[in-house]
């Protein structure tokens, strides 16, 4: 019998998002590290099956602004992944890349922007490679977008896009270690029900 939810998923296959986790936040790291010429590393990452409230919990407040980039999975895949990004991550990366910071995420330039897509890019593909590398299955992934809204609307995007599947958010957490300094990292990695049960088929699970 196939996943019909993300609440149904039993251990072994939480086992399965997070080994594709572990593998994705080491390829995160090197990619970060690099980007920004700084020793990075990342810490085991946990994964999550949350309900909206609970998830908004995790990361911070309904009415916290934050900052998301979103990217689209499709071909053998579809669904969506969300990295987001608060004002201490966005200043370490603009602090390497652009030598400046900010104080406020209304501040954020166009160019600024497009640099954090860029990140925001990289750590969503070094994810999904990590899925493609271990499944064999062809993903696709959009041109990445930015948005800097309040956690409770940002979070609110993915349950409008699959609110007809689930009301959950499988959600990757982790930490950033750059410099030792402490980030938090925050995926939402959603795969559509079908594409989900394809992954487990094609790794074995069910």
């Amino acid at each position: 019998m196939g996943i019909a939810n993300y609440e149904d998923m039993n251990a072994l296959e939480l086992d399965v998002i997070k080994e594709i986790g572990s593998i994705g936040t080491g390829n995160a790291a090197t990619a970060l590290s690099q980007v920004l010429k700084k020793t990075t590393k990342m810490s085991l990452p946990a994964v999550y099956v949350l309900g909206y409230n609970e998830a908004i919990e995790m990361v911070g407040t309904p009415e916290e602004i934050v900052a998301a980039v979103l990217v689209k999975m499709s071909g053998e895949i579809n669904g969506i992944m969300l990295f987001i990004l608060k004002i201490d991550f966005i200043n370490a990366v603009l602090d390497s890349v652009l030598s400046k910071d900010i104080d406020d995420y209304m501040d954020l330039t166009e160019l600024e922007k497009s640099a954090l897509e860029e990140i925001g890019n990289i750590i969503i593909s070094s994810y999904v490679n990590a899925m493609s590398g271990l499944t064999g299955v062809s993903i696709k992934l959009s041109i990445p977008s930015i948005a800097i809204n309040m956690l409770g609307g940002i979070l609110s995007v993915p349950m409008v896009e699959f609110g007809y599947e689930t009301d959950k958010l499988m959600m990757i957490n982790g930490k950033f270690i750059v410099d030792d300094k402490v980030l938090d990292s925050n995926l939402l990695m959603m795969p559509d029900i079908q594409s989900l049960n394809y992954l487990m088929q094609k790794l074995g699970v069910n």
